[in-house]
């Protein structure tokens, strides 16, 4: 690689041109030099760009964390030979761990789930048929052409209500139409359990795991969601909940319309494009604007996203979606990834990809190994 072919594929970044390939090779190549003195660290990065960022408009926040990143990736151009050539080297050294990941290689999560009945039937969803699948009351249950579940009916509001769970497993994902016509998208090993019908003061669900919301406004009966003892309400709108357990806080993310969310005597109200971070054993709930949204939703539009994310969290994401365990070989590595693809891929293509970050891995069985 050239100087210029250099200058020319991080003007091409910068201007968010890039494939994920070099993307993630831009990434890569200033994550793995970072070590060098002449660098600034990722730390130093981010301070500058904290410091900056807060003072502009949130529309502008990417472009200028682009910016940012761009000063580090030119100090490297004087490298740019000796990093190709070390990447190209590493490519070679990892030949025979890919080609284990290949030989054991898992296919990406789809769209499954169980639907638990009010009387405890259980229903497989992805093998049922299309069309009517159960009768809860007055409420017909559907499953639509394209795998959608779908509740219509009437209720007189006289009889007890009768609830319903629908719950993916790790490697599953589904959509849902609840009674009142809210849209609900629960991500892997996530759950829903509601009414059948909303006959009360108000519309209470129950959830686990990564729900996002889109709730049909009723400004009589407001939507009520209750997650490890956190609760948010609602009249109408967007919003995502991450309130997995093996997460370090439940994260409330608002994209429109306006939510109220409360644990015990704490409690925030979100305007759109606010983040409440409950961390169950703080005094308060903290209310940022400071996060990238695409990351939020990315597993809603099928995609797997991180900004400067830590292995942690990204492997959390991994284990789920491919229904895994992860072990770490050593030393959990410390850096941190950017990048964003397709989540509809093999797990050996997935990992192929955060390879790129110079962290390798190895599929044994139902567990992945990081070295």
């Amino acid at each position: 690689m050239t100087n210029q072919e250099s200058k020319d594929l991080l003007k091409k970044y910068i201007e968010g041109k890039c494939d994920q390939e070099e993307t993630a090779w831009v990434e890569s190549w200033y994550l793995n030099a970072a070590n060098d003195d002449a660098v600034p660290s990722p730390e130093e990065i981010e301070a500058a760009y904290s410091h900056v960022s807060a003072k502009l408009p949130k529309d502008e926040r990417l472009a200028v964390k682009r910016f940012y990143l761009s000063i580090a990736a030119t100090i490297l151009l004087c490298l740019s030979i000796a990093a190709y050539f070390t990447f190209r080297q590493s490519s070679s050294n990892s030949e025979n761990t890919a080609s284990i990941i290949k030989q054991n290689d898992l296919p990406p999560g789809s769209n499954k789930a169980i639907l638990t009945l009010g009387n405890g039937r259980h229903i497989v969803l992805t093998g049922a048929s299309n069309g009517k699948i159960a009768q809860q009351g007055n409420m017909a249950i559907s499953k639509t052409a394209e795998g959608q579940i779908v509740y219509n009916g009437t209720d007189n509001g006289t009889a007890a209500p009768i609830y319903n769970t629908t719950a993916t497993p790790r490697g599953g994902e589904y959509h849902l139409t609840l009674a009142d016509g809210t849209n609900v998208w629960l991500n892997a090993a996530s759950s829903i359990t509601y009414p059948t019908a909303f006959t009360g003061h108000d519309r209470t669900v129950q959830i686990t795991g990564e729900v996002y919301f889109e709730v049909s406004h009723d400004q009589h009966k407001p939507f009520r969601v209750i997650s490890r003892g956190q609760a948010v309400e609602v009249l109408g709108t967007h919003f995502n909940i991450n309130a997995y357990d093996d997460e370090p806080s439940i994260k409330t993310t608002l994209f429109e319309g306006a939510v109220k969310v409360s644990r015990d005597t704490k409690s925030a109200i979100l305007k759109p494009g606010e983040q409440a971070v409950d961390n169950i054993n703080s005094s308060s709930i903290h209310v940022t604007n400071d996060f990238n949204s695409e990351e939020v939703i990315a597993w809603k539009n099928g995609k797997f996203y991180f900004d400067y994310t830590d292995i942690n969290t990204v492997m959390r994401q991994i284990a789920r979606w491919y229904d895994v365990d992860v072990v770490y070989q050593g030393k959990i590595p410390s850096k941190r990834l950017s990048g964003s693809f397709t989540k509809y891929t093999n797990a050996s293509k997935a990992l192929s990809i955060l390879e790129y970050a110079g962290i390798n891995f190895k599929i044994e069985g139902r567990r992945i190994i990081v070295k």
